[in-house]
This record gives C-alpha cells, sequence and structure tokens, in this order.
C-alpha cells in the first residue's frame, strides 16, 4: 500500500527504517518536527538522501564558508557564478566564459570500479551541461593501493576503463591528471573527475524554478533501479574491515545517451526555451526537485507516476532516490513547452513532463492521484543539519612531525646517486603513466593546445583569436599527513605553478576535498587545517575558490586515508600559439633553474622510496614567491623568451631534468657547483629536494640576456645549470654520471601494472 500523507497523519507510531537509509536517531526527530508527524517512506527516502554528508556537506559546512569569508574585490572581478551552484564560471574575456569543477566518485569506483568511474566522469560532465555550457576536457585525479597489492590491478584496471571508455564515447579529450600508488589508499582508492566547459556569457544557466505555471521537464534516459541510495549509503559511510558494510547499486553509465544529450541541451539553450536546468546526479529526483524549488519561488507540484521508467515494478521511494545516469530536469515556460519537446524529439531523447512550479512555498509529489510527499523544499535542500563535529589534535602528529628525513644517509658517491636517480625514475609514483594515459584520447575535437606529458593541459577557445584556458590539478597525500595545513597550500601551489608554466595567468580555484570518516575528531582536526590552509592560500593569491566538493568517510575500519586536498587551478592565456611545453626541442639552449634549493626532504619521493620513510615537515610555501614566479613565467611567455618549462615537485631536480630530456628526447649537459655553492645545499639535496617555488626553463642563446634581465627586474633567483644536447643522446650530471636518453625512456616507461 502506498504511504500517503493522509497515512502518515493518521499512523504516527508505524516504525521506519530511517537507520538503513543512513538517518540518525536525532535527525529522524528532527524530521518529525520539522513536518509535525512522520514522514511518509517518500519524504523520509528525500530527507535521507538530501540530508546525507554526500549532499548536505552537513560536517564541513562551517569550514567551507572561509572560502566565501576570505575574499577580495578583485577575486570577485572576473567572478560570474561561485559557491552553490552546479560548477563556478568565470569571464576568461572576449565575451567568453569557462565553467569548471571536480567532484568525487571513490567509494562506488572501489565496489564497480568501471562503472564508478564512467558515471563520475558522466556525472561532472553534466554539471558543466546544466551551467549552459559545451563540455570541452575532462581530466582525473586517481589514488589506488599499493601496486604490488592483489586487488590493485582489478581497481586500476577497472577505473581507468571507466574513464576512457566515457570520455572517448562523448568526444572529450582527456588532457591531464595524477595517478598515485600507497597502500593507504588500498580499500579506499580515489577517484576525482574533473571537467571544463567553454560558453558565451549570454548563454549561461542557473538551476532554478521560478514562474508560477512553468512546466517540470524530466528528459534523457529512463530511470531505473541502479545507484538507489548512493549517495546516503554509500558514499556517506565507511567501510568495514571485511569490505562494504552496504552494498547499493552502483549507477550504470550510456555515454552515447550523454552525447546526445549534450548536443539536445545546447541546442534548447540556443532556442532560449529553458528557463532553469538541473542535472541528477546523486540523490536523483529527490536532489532535482527540491533544489529547483528550494532556489526558485519555492513551490512545485510532481505527478511522479509520470516518470518513464525502465524498471515498471520500481516504488514511488525507488523511483525518488535512483541515480539512473544521462537526465536532466528542466523549467520551461508554457509557450515554449511545444518547441522543447520537438527539439528532443528530434534528437530522440525521452521526455515526461511531470508537473509545474507553484507559489505555495512546498514541494508536493503526487503517485496516481495520493499525496506521498508534501514538505518546504528548502528543509530538503537547504537547512539540512549543521554539525560541529568534535576536533582532537592528532596522538601521533608531534612523533611524526619530528622524524624528519634530514637525519636520513645522504649519499654523495656518483654510482649511488645514479642508483637513487633511477629507482625514482623507475618508481611507481615517478614513472610514466603512458599505460593508463594512451588509453585517453588527447586531441579529439581539435582544440587541445598542451596535454599530458605536459605540466598543465590547455585548450584553444576562440579559433580567430586564440583565447584559451590551462588547467592542472594537484595533490600531495604524504604532505597532509605531516601538515594538513601546508599540506593544502602546497597543493594550491603546485596546481597554481603548473599553470603558470604554461604561459597561462592562473585565475580560479576548485577543490575535492578527500578525508577520512567526520566522526573520527583526529579526522576533523586534519580537515578544518586544510580547509583554513586552502582558504587562506586563495586568499593570499587573490584567487577565488569558484566550487568544489568534500568526500568524508574514506576510511576502513579506523583507519582512514591520508588527507588528500585535491586543488584545480584554471588559468587564461590570451593566445595558445604561445603556449610553453614542458620539454626542450633545440640544441644549445641554456638551461636555468628559477628558485633556491634548501634541505627539504621530509615527505619527499626520495624519503619514500630509497628509505621507506615518512615524517617531518613538508617543505615550506611562499605564495608571494609563487605569485611573482608566475608573473615572471607569464612575461617569458609573452615575449618568446622561454622555449620549456617544467616545475620542480615529486622527485627534485633529477626528475624534473629527466622528464624534460625525455619530453622531445633531447639530452642535456648539467653542471651543479654554482647551485651547490650559492644555495650551501650537499649534492643529495641538489637532486633530490622538494623545496617549493622552483622552476626548470630552457632559454634561446640569442634570447639569453634579456632573460636574465626579466629575473633581475622581477627580483627572482635565478641560476644557470646547464646546456640542452640534440646531438650525444645522453644527460650528463658533469663530475657524477651519464645516462642514455634511451636507458631514462627505458627505466621511466619500464612500470606497467
Amino acid at each position: 500500500m502506498t504511504d500517503t500523507v493522509a497515512n502518515a497523519i493518521s499512523t504516527p507510531e508505524h516504525d521506519q527504517p530511517y537507520d538503513a537509509l543512513g538517518l540518525k536517531p536525532d535527525e529522524y526527530q528532527r524530521i518529525r518536527d520539522l513536518l509535525g508527524r512522520r514522514p511518509t517512506s517518500g519524504e523520509l527516502a528525500m530527507y535521507s538522501v538530501m540530508w546525507s554528508e554526500h549532499c548536505s556537506y552537513k560536517s564541513s559546512k562551517i569550514y567551507l564558508r572561509q572560502f566565501g569569508q576570505k575574499v577580495t574585490p578583485k577575486m570577485k572581478q572576473n567572478l560570474l557564478v561561485g559557491m552553490g551552484e552546479n560548477a563556478g564560471v568565470i569571464d576568461i574575456g572576449e565575451g567568453w566564459a569557462v565553467t569548471f569543477k571536480v567532484e568525487s566518485h571513490n567509494h562506488p569506483s572501489f565496489i564497480e570500479p568501471f562503472q564508478g568511474a564512467a558515471t563520475g566522469v558522466g556525472g561532472i560532465v553534466r554539471d558543466i551541461i546544466s551551467m549552459g555550457a559545451r563540455p570541452v576536457a575532462v581530466m582525473d585525479q586517481l589514488r589506488f593501493g599499493a601496486i604490488d597489492h592483489p586487488d590493485t590491478a582489478r581497481v586500476v584496471h577497472g577505473v581507468v576503463r571507466g574513464i576512457s571508455s566515457y570520455g572517448n564515447s562523448l568526444g572529450l579529450p582527456n588532457i591531464g591528471g595524477e595517478t598515485y600508488f600507497d597502500s593507504v589508499y588500498q580499500d579506499n582508492p580515489l577517484v576525482n573527475a574533473l571537467a571544463v566547459g567553454v560558453l558565451r556569457h549570454e548563454d549561461l544557466h542557473l538551476a532554478n524554478a521560478r514562474g508560477a505555471g512553468n512546466k517540470v521537464v524530466l528528459f534523457g534516459a529512463r530511470t531505473g533501479g541502479d545507484g538507489i541510495g548512493g549517495a546516503s549509503i554509500l558514499a556517506s559511510d565507511t567501510f568495514s574491515e571485511g569490505g562494504p558494510t552496504k552494498r547499493p547499486a552502483v549507477q550504470v553509465g550510456d555515454p552515447f545517451a550523454e552525447k546526445v544529450l549534450i548536443e539536445c541541451c545546447l541546442e534548447l539553450f540556443a532556442g532560449d526555451l529553458v528557463q532553469g536546468i538541473q542535472d541528477l546526479g546523486a540523490a536523483g529526483i529527490s536532489c532535482a526537485t527540491s533544489e529547483l524549488a528550494a532556489n526558485g519561488d519555492g513551490g512545485m507540484y510532481i505527478e511522479l507516476d509520470r516518470v518513464l521508467l525502465r524498471d515498471p515494478t520500481l516504488t514511488p521511494e525507488e523511483i525518488l532516490m535512483s541515480e539512473s545516469q544521462e537526465r536532466m530536469m528542466a523549467i520551461v515556460q508554457p509557450d515554449k513547452l511545444e518547441q522543447f519537446l520537438a527539439v528532443t524529439a528530434k534528437w530522440d531523447v525521452e521526455t515526461s513532463v511531470l508537473g509545474e512550479v507553484t507559489d505555495t512555498g512546498r514541494l508536493v509529489i503526487d503517485w496516481h492521484g495520493e499525496e506521498i510527499v508534501n514538505v518546504d523544499p528548502r528543509t530538503v535542500a537547504v537547512d539540512s543539519p549543521v554539525y560541529e563535529r568534535p576536533v582532537a589534535y592528532p596522538s601521533w602528529i608531534d612523533a611524526l612531525q619530528a622524524d624528519s628525513a634530514s637525519a636520513l644517509p645522504r649519499t654523495s658517491d656518483p654510482d649511488q646517486l645514479r642508483e637513487q636517480f633511477l629507482t625514482l625514475l623507475g618508481s611507481p609514483n615517478l614513472a610514466s603513466k603512458h599505460w593508463i594515459t594512451d588509453q585517453y584520447d588527447r586531441y579529439v575535437g581539435g582544440n587541445t593546445a598542451l596535454a599530458v606529458p605536459d605540466d598543465g593541459g590547455m585548450v584553444r577557445v576562440d579559433e580567430s583569436s586564440g583565447l584559451g584556458f590551462a588547467i592542472a590539478a594537484d595533490a600531495n597525500g604524504r604532505y597532509a599527513q605531516l601538515d594538513p595545513y601546508e599540506g593544502a597550500r602546497l597543493a594550491l601551489a603546485e596546481a597554481y605553478r603548473n599553470v603558470a608554466v604554461t604561459g597561462a595567468v592562473p585565475a580560479a580555484v576548485s577543490d575535492c576535498l578527500n578525508f577520512g570518516s567526520p566522526e573520527n575528531p583526529e579526522v576533523m582536526w586534519q580537515f578544518s587545517r586544510a580547509v583554513e590552509g586552502l582558504a587562506d592560500g586563495c586568499l593570499e593569491l587573490e584567487i577565488p575558490v569558484t566550487g568544489g566538493n568534500v568526500s568524508f568517510y574514506n576510511q576502513t575500519g579506523d583507519s582512514p586515508i591520508h588527507p588528500t586536498p585535491v586543488v584545480a587551478v584554471l588559468g587564461v592565456i590570451d593566445d595558445v600559439a604561445r603556449r610553453v611545453p614542458s620539454g626542450w626541442q633545440d640544441d644549445g639552449e641554456n638551461i636555468y633553474l628559477l628558485g633556491t634549493t634548501a634541505l627539504e626532504l621530509d615527505g619527499s619521493a626520495w624519503a619514500g622510496t630509497i628509505h621507506d620513510h615518512l615524517g617531518g615537515r613538508p617543505p615550506k610555501v611562499d605564495l608571494e614567491a609563487e605569485q611573482r614566479l608566475a608573473g615572471l613565467l607569464a612575461a617569458g611567455a609573452q615575449e618568446s623568451l622561454i622555449s620549456a618549462a617544467h616545475d620542480l615537485s615529486d622527485g627534485g631536480l633529477a626528475q624534473a631534468i629527466a622528464e624534460c630530456v625525455l619530453r622531445f628526447g633531447v639530452g642535456a649537459r648539467v653542471v651543479l657547483d654554482e647551485l651547490l655553492d650559492r644555495d650551501g645545499i650537499d649534492v643529495a639535496t641538489a637532486l633530490f629536494s622538494e623545496s617549493t617555488g622552483r622552476v626548470l626553463v630552457s632559454v634561446p642563446r640569442e634570447d639569453d640576456v634579456r632573460f636574465r634581465g626579466l629575473c633581475e627586474g622581477r627580483g627572482y633567483t635565478v641560476a644557470r645549470i646547464g646546456v640542452t644536447d640534440a646531438t650525444s643522446g645522453t644527460l650528463e650530471l658533469q663530475d657524477l654520471f651519464t645516462v642514455p636518453v634511451e636507458d631514462l625512456r627505458a627505466t621511466h616507461r619500464s612500470l606497467a601494472l
């Protein structure tokens, strides 16, 4: 029997399975207090998914407010849409705007790696569509367990196939990302998907339902039983020691249906046939109806039995909770409904008119003529519980920070340095990921200017002017484990630097904050510090956070992952023809190292790979220096003084030199004597330190004087450390060792799973 509102009123003591839906006893009581009665089973379904950690941000909201509070007028200058919408939007000039966002699909990708990752891509792409934009690129940030663990291959191959299958089928270039292996992610892999879209200013659309009488239209794929409870049950709980405690169906994606949906939406936007629009992702129809109503005039009437179903046995509660993919909900004026339906029919996209916008302030849903939901939509979508979780300084962190890598033995023996250099170059986290990235189409669409293995991806937006954007996303869980405040700032600095080396000017930030359980006070301390660090860093750089995602419960039993705040930075370049690649291509160019090197090996790849060590404090980050460095690089690119630029991060100078050589197969002769004397460091520190604010550049000989003048004028430390060598076929570090380029390549490409 259908649980109607009338039935709920007449049966107040009816037992309801709120705990199985992820609600706590006090949350269930709060729902009863809001309604003045027990909820119907449909209402309970809606509240359970919308009040979940994944959808409501109930444990993180008090911290995330800093992103909107720590702002300057400059940070708002080019911001068209900020936090609170499906994705942030920034003005990049010439009437163009870019929208971008990064989100997690972690838990589903452990349970069913292929579909979990594929639908992660599909979901973030629909967020971009819902802003009125055409998606033009994707990226991914991946973290897996130990590479030699028997289960890692299952997850890695499934995730990579899911990403490549969905992205390639959509015709979207995958222009960059990261893949790391660490045992802390063994049962909690991280699959963070990023998408970017472009639009003209006038094409911007928002998620709200305004205008009483306007029609509520569901279009796209039919609704099935896949993904029911994904947000409330799967993404908002930890895994037990024995594996997932709750296993609802993971969503099933159809990229070809999404491709048609993209083109259909763009035609609807072009015809001005849409008043408001929302994609259906986490929480499905529950989310779309409540958010559209709450963000608009506040009322909506829906006939749920009009939803087109793949599975006719679905109950109304299951329809409300289903997370079936490739669906959108639009608000359409009645006089434009016929034109709207003509466009969806042209694209063969199934469409159903579910109801209309009202001015009642209530979200009312009927099922075959009986009222099963009658709620204030704001109580579902906006006014969820807000928790101030207990916060505790970790009992173990002082001892961890006291255990510095500076006490580890550092060799000066050339043979041992050569061996360590090659060990790092072929290690799981520094070796080439060509066996992953070669499965992604990087150039489909014809507008990719830079892509992996360059430091940042770059896409042309306007063919006539060359206007484009660059984007990079970075994280270092090892740094954040040592100090989450500095770890978040380091992730920001690296992504900022990776955009700057392409020749673009950093302009905006999106983030995906991956942490353990918020019910663990030490995890909440890590989270609070990371958010504070990121907010402070963005304020210092004067670059706005446009939106993002929080992923909690990345924890098995009592063992959380390392804090992994992924930070994506988007930059603007006025002409992609002036882009700067990450490797040198010509013989006889001078190689310069920008920045200074200190004894900063704590949390480094060298400490982890050579000594299996994690301890100490991460490298210091000077964001004012990063800002000056970015300005120098932009000026160098604008004046065509720099032929290649590559940032120094994981693996330090040694890894950066090797990657510059391998990018185009051009060797180098490097001399470190001046660097050692100037910075007062030993040779192992020079090669493997991960000090920040450093970039390796190559400069044509005829531009040498001008480049040095640029560095001097901007007050940035620089040292000439070598020359490119296209004839010898080797990388020579004078007085230390020489490695043939082919040996470098063989070592770097030796990893495969």
